[in-house]
Protein backbone atom coordinates (compact mmCIF):
# COMPACT_ATOMS: atom_id res chain seq x y z
CA UNK A 1 0.00 0.00 0.00
CA UNK A 2 1.22 3.31 -1.02
CA UNK A 3 2.23 5.77 1.99
CA UNK A 4 1.62 9.54 1.63
CA UNK A 5 4.36 11.81 3.01
CA UNK A 6 3.15 14.82 5.82
CA UNK A 7 5.47 17.67 6.34
CA UNK A 8 5.44 19.35 9.24
CA UNK A 9 7.59 22.40 10.33
CA UNK A 10 7.78 25.17 12.47
CA UNK A 11 7.83 28.20 11.09
CA UNK A 12 8.02 31.51 13.01
CA UNK A 13 6.10 29.69 15.77
CA UNK A 14 3.33 28.23 13.70
CA UNK A 15 2.84 24.82 11.93
CA UNK A 16 3.14 24.56 8.64
CA UNK A 17 2.27 21.23 7.02
CA UNK A 18 2.11 20.07 3.44
CA UNK A 19 -1.00 19.89 3.74
CA UNK A 20 -2.09 23.39 4.34
CA UNK A 21 -3.70 25.03 2.67
CA UNK A 22 -1.90 28.10 1.15
CA UNK A 23 -3.67 31.59 -0.59
CA UNK A 24 -2.36 32.88 -3.22
CA UNK A 25 -1.31 36.40 -3.46
CA UNK A 26 -0.26 38.71 -6.54
CA UNK A 27 -0.55 42.01 -7.48
CA UNK A 28 1.45 43.37 -10.67
CA UNK A 29 4.30 46.03 -9.47
CA UNK A 30 6.19 46.60 -6.68
CA UNK A 31 3.90 48.99 -4.27
CA UNK A 32 1.54 46.88 -4.85
CA UNK A 33 3.28 44.33 -3.04
CA UNK A 34 5.04 46.23 -0.41
CA UNK A 35 2.52 46.16 2.65
CA UNK A 36 1.97 42.50 2.44
CA UNK A 37 5.86 41.48 1.72
CA UNK A 38 6.71 43.43 4.47
CA UNK A 39 3.59 41.80 6.72
CA UNK A 40 4.97 38.40 6.15
CA UNK A 41 6.47 36.58 8.41
CA UNK A 42 8.80 33.75 8.27
CA UNK A 43 9.65 34.42 4.67
CA UNK A 44 11.28 32.13 2.14
CA UNK A 45 12.00 32.69 -1.82
CA UNK A 46 11.99 30.58 -4.72
CA UNK A 47 12.89 31.25 -8.31
CA UNK A 48 10.92 29.93 -10.98
CA UNK A 49 11.37 30.56 -14.56
CA UNK A 50 12.98 33.72 -13.26
CA UNK A 51 9.96 34.35 -11.38
CA UNK A 52 10.28 35.54 -7.57
CA UNK A 53 7.80 33.44 -5.46
CA UNK A 54 7.91 33.99 -1.61
CA UNK A 55 6.26 31.71 0.81
CA UNK A 56 5.64 32.59 4.22
CA UNK A 57 2.55 33.17 7.20
CA UNK A 58 0.46 36.63 6.75
CA UNK A 59 -2.54 37.06 9.65
CA UNK A 60 -1.40 33.27 10.83
CA UNK A 61 -2.23 32.08 7.22
CA UNK A 62 0.02 30.06 4.90
CA UNK A 63 0.57 32.47 2.01
CA UNK A 64 2.71 32.64 -1.65
CA UNK A 65 2.96 35.77 -2.89
CA UNK A 66 4.45 37.59 -6.32
CA UNK A 67 4.68 40.06 -8.71
CA UNK A 68 3.11 39.17 -11.98
CA UNK A 69 4.43 42.50 -14.03
CA UNK A 70 1.73 44.38 -15.69
CA UNK A 71 -0.46 43.36 -18.53
CA UNK A 72 -2.33 40.20 -19.26
CA UNK A 73 -0.15 38.03 -20.43
CA UNK A 74 2.29 38.70 -17.74
CA UNK A 75 -0.51 38.08 -15.21
CA UNK A 76 -1.48 34.55 -17.01
CA UNK A 77 2.45 33.18 -16.54
CA UNK A 78 2.92 34.01 -13.14
CA UNK A 79 -0.20 32.72 -12.15
CA UNK A 80 -0.26 29.81 -13.69
CA UNK A 81 3.13 29.13 -12.44
CA UNK A 82 1.65 29.69 -8.56
CA UNK A 83 -0.96 27.14 -9.49
CA UNK A 84 1.22 24.82 -11.11
CA UNK A 85 4.11 24.86 -7.88
CA UNK A 86 1.75 26.16 -5.11
CA UNK A 87 -1.24 24.60 -5.32
CA UNK A 88 -3.13 27.45 -3.81
CA UNK A 89 -6.93 27.05 -2.31
CA UNK A 90 -7.94 30.37 -3.82
CA UNK A 91 -5.75 33.68 -5.48
CA UNK A 92 -6.33 37.09 -4.76
CA UNK A 93 -5.40 40.19 -6.88
CA UNK A 94 -4.67 43.46 -5.49
CA UNK A 95 -3.20 47.04 -6.85
CA UNK A 96 -4.33 49.99 -8.13
CA UNK A 97 -7.17 51.19 -11.12
CA UNK A 98 -8.93 53.79 -12.95
CA UNK A 99 -12.06 54.75 -11.62
CA UNK A 100 -15.31 54.35 -14.06
CA UNK A 101 -18.20 54.71 -11.56
CA UNK A 102 -18.99 57.91 -11.48
CA UNK A 103 -19.90 57.92 -7.92
CA UNK A 104 -16.40 57.06 -6.80
CA UNK A 105 -12.97 58.62 -6.95
CA UNK A 106 -9.38 58.54 -6.42
CA UNK A 107 -8.68 56.40 -3.33
CA UNK A 108 -11.93 54.61 -3.02
CA UNK A 109 -11.60 50.93 -3.53
CA UNK A 110 -14.18 48.08 -5.62
CA UNK A 111 -14.85 44.64 -4.66
CA UNK A 112 -14.94 43.04 -8.01
CA UNK A 113 -17.89 40.68 -8.43
CA UNK A 114 -16.78 40.09 -11.95
CA UNK A 115 -14.60 40.49 -14.20
CA UNK A 116 -14.07 40.72 -18.23
CA UNK A 117 -11.99 41.77 -21.11
CA UNK A 118 -12.60 44.66 -23.03
CA UNK A 119 -10.56 44.18 -25.36
CA UNK A 120 -11.26 40.80 -26.71
CA UNK A 121 -13.92 40.68 -29.68
CA UNK A 122 -14.22 42.15 -32.92
CA UNK A 123 -13.59 45.76 -33.90
CA UNK A 124 -15.22 47.51 -36.49
CA UNK A 125 -15.62 50.29 -38.21
CA UNK A 126 -18.65 51.39 -35.48
CA UNK A 127 -16.22 50.30 -32.51
CA UNK A 128 -15.57 47.24 -30.14
CA UNK A 129 -17.97 44.02 -30.38
CA UNK A 130 -17.11 42.37 -26.94
CA UNK A 131 -16.97 38.61 -26.94
CA UNK A 132 -16.37 35.49 -24.90
CA UNK A 133 -12.83 33.99 -24.57
CA UNK A 134 -12.47 30.04 -25.82
CA UNK A 135 -10.73 27.20 -23.60
CA UNK A 136 -7.94 26.33 -25.56
CA UNK A 137 -8.35 22.66 -24.11
CA UNK A 138 -11.82 21.85 -23.55
CA UNK A 139 -12.78 24.36 -27.30
CA UNK A 140 -16.01 25.62 -25.40
CA UNK A 141 -16.50 29.38 -24.78
CA UNK A 142 -15.80 30.60 -21.22
CA UNK A 143 -18.41 33.47 -20.06
CA UNK A 144 -17.63 37.09 -21.08
CA UNK A 145 -17.95 37.72 -16.88
CA UNK A 146 -15.77 35.88 -15.12
CA UNK A 147 -17.38 35.54 -11.47
CA UNK A 148 -15.32 36.32 -8.50
CA UNK A 149 -15.98 33.24 -5.74
CA UNK A 150 -19.05 34.59 -3.98
CA UNK A 151 -17.41 33.37 -0.35
CA UNK A 152 -14.46 35.70 -0.93
CA UNK A 153 -16.16 38.25 -1.51
CA UNK A 154 -18.42 37.88 1.34
CA UNK A 155 -15.30 37.32 3.52
CA UNK A 156 -14.04 41.04 2.12
CA UNK A 157 -16.94 42.22 2.76
CA UNK A 158 -17.10 41.43 6.66
CA UNK A 159 -13.03 42.38 6.71
CA UNK A 160 -14.03 46.13 5.32
CA UNK A 161 -15.93 46.70 8.83
CA UNK A 162 -12.91 45.65 10.86
CA UNK A 163 -10.27 48.02 9.12
CA UNK A 164 -9.36 51.09 9.43
CA UNK A 165 -7.92 52.38 5.73
CA UNK A 166 -6.26 55.54 5.21
CA UNK A 167 -7.39 58.71 5.10
CA UNK A 168 -7.02 60.16 1.31
CA UNK A 169 -6.01 63.26 0.86
CA UNK A 170 -8.87 65.16 -1.80
CA UNK A 171 -9.19 68.66 -2.51
CA UNK A 172 -12.03 68.84 0.58
CA UNK A 173 -9.29 67.33 2.75
CA UNK A 174 -8.82 63.70 4.00
CA UNK A 175 -11.84 61.08 3.66
CA UNK A 176 -12.44 57.85 4.02
CA UNK A 177 -12.65 55.54 0.96
CA UNK A 178 -15.80 54.59 0.23
CA UNK A 179 -15.92 50.72 -0.93
CA UNK A 180 -18.18 49.11 -3.34
CA UNK A 181 -18.74 45.88 -4.95
CA UNK A 182 -18.85 45.84 -9.18
CA UNK A 183 -17.24 44.89 -12.12
CA UNK A 184 -13.71 45.30 -13.22
CA UNK A 185 -12.97 45.46 -16.85
CA UNK A 186 -9.46 44.34 -18.17
CA UNK A 187 -7.13 45.58 -21.31
CA UNK A 188 -3.65 45.58 -22.76
CA UNK A 189 -4.27 49.26 -22.62
CA UNK A 190 -3.90 52.59 -20.19
CA UNK A 191 -7.16 54.35 -19.90
CA UNK A 192 -7.44 57.99 -20.24
CA UNK A 193 -10.57 58.87 -21.70
CA UNK A 194 -13.79 60.10 -20.51
CA UNK A 195 -15.46 58.82 -23.96
CA UNK A 196 -13.78 55.60 -23.38
CA UNK A 197 -14.78 55.33 -20.09
CA UNK A 198 -18.67 56.05 -20.58
CA UNK A 199 -18.43 53.20 -23.32
CA UNK A 200 -17.06 50.65 -20.65
CA UNK A 201 -19.63 52.18 -17.81
CA UNK A 202 -22.93 51.82 -20.38
CA UNK A 203 -21.67 48.53 -22.23
CA UNK A 204 -19.89 46.27 -19.79
CA UNK A 205 -21.75 48.05 -16.58
CA UNK A 206 -17.90 48.28 -15.43
CA UNK A 207 -16.62 50.06 -12.08
CA UNK A 208 -12.95 50.16 -12.95
CA UNK A 209 -10.14 49.50 -15.54
CA UNK A 210 -6.90 47.52 -15.42
CA UNK A 211 -4.42 45.57 -17.18
CA UNK A 212 -4.41 42.52 -15.31
CA UNK A 213 -7.88 41.00 -13.31
CA UNK A 214 -9.72 39.38 -16.22
CA UNK A 215 -6.31 37.32 -17.47
CA UNK A 216 -6.02 36.23 -13.82
CA UNK A 217 -9.66 35.42 -13.04
CA UNK A 218 -9.79 33.39 -16.55
CA UNK A 219 -6.65 31.18 -15.38
CA UNK A 220 -8.23 30.30 -12.49
CA UNK A 221 -12.18 30.00 -14.04
CA UNK A 222 -10.40 27.33 -16.22
CA UNK A 223 -8.05 25.52 -13.50
CA UNK A 224 -11.00 25.94 -10.90
CA UNK A 225 -9.50 28.09 -8.59
CA UNK A 226 -11.71 30.41 -6.30
CA UNK A 227 -10.30 34.02 -6.75
CA UNK A 228 -11.28 37.58 -6.03
CA UNK A 229 -9.82 41.09 -7.74
CA UNK A 230 -9.33 43.83 -5.06
CA UNK A 231 -8.52 47.22 -6.45
CA UNK A 232 -8.04 50.80 -4.73
CA UNK A 233 -8.57 53.85 -7.47
CA UNK A 234 -5.70 55.77 -8.70
CA UNK A 235 -7.30 58.25 -10.70
CA UNK A 236 -10.84 58.07 -13.14
CA UNK A 237 -9.31 56.60 -16.41
CA UNK A 238 -10.32 60.16 -17.71
CA UNK A 239 -7.94 62.89 -18.92
CA UNK A 240 -6.17 63.36 -15.99
CA UNK A 241 -5.30 60.04 -15.16
CA UNK A 242 -1.66 60.08 -15.72
CA UNK A 243 -1.23 62.57 -13.17
CA UNK A 244 -3.64 61.40 -10.46
CA UNK A 245 -2.49 58.04 -10.85
CA UNK A 246 0.95 59.59 -9.71
CA UNK A 247 -0.35 61.70 -6.93
CA UNK A 248 -2.84 58.52 -5.44
CA UNK A 249 -1.18 54.95 -6.29
CA UNK A 250 0.70 54.72 -3.22
CA UNK A 251 -2.32 55.16 -1.36
CA UNK A 252 -4.54 53.48 -3.24
CA UNK A 253 -1.97 50.33 -3.62
CA UNK A 254 -1.51 50.36 0.36
CA UNK A 255 -5.35 50.48 0.86
CA UNK A 256 -5.81 47.62 -1.55
CA UNK A 257 -3.23 45.40 0.49
CA UNK A 258 -4.32 45.91 3.58
CA UNK A 259 -8.36 44.74 2.51
CA UNK A 260 -6.59 41.52 1.25
CA UNK A 261 -4.57 41.03 4.73
CA UNK A 262 -8.02 41.86 6.21
CA UNK A 263 -9.48 38.69 4.09
CA UNK A 264 -6.90 36.67 4.92
CA UNK A 265 -7.27 36.80 8.38
CA UNK A 266 -11.04 36.11 7.85
CA UNK A 267 -10.51 32.82 5.80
Amino acid sequence: MKKSLLLIVMIGGSLWTTAQEVTGLLGAFPPELALLQKSMESKSDTIIQNIHFIKGMLNGKAVVLAQTGIGKVNAAITTTLMIEHFNPHEILFSGIAGGIDSELAPGDIVIATRAAYHDYGSLTDTGMVYGPTRNAVSGQLNPLFFDCDSNLVTKALIAVGKLKLERVNREKGAEMPVVKKGTIVTGDTFVSSAVVTERLRNRLHAAATEMEGAAIAQTCYQQNIPFLIIRSLSDKANNKARGDMMHFYEIAARNAAMLVMGIVGEL
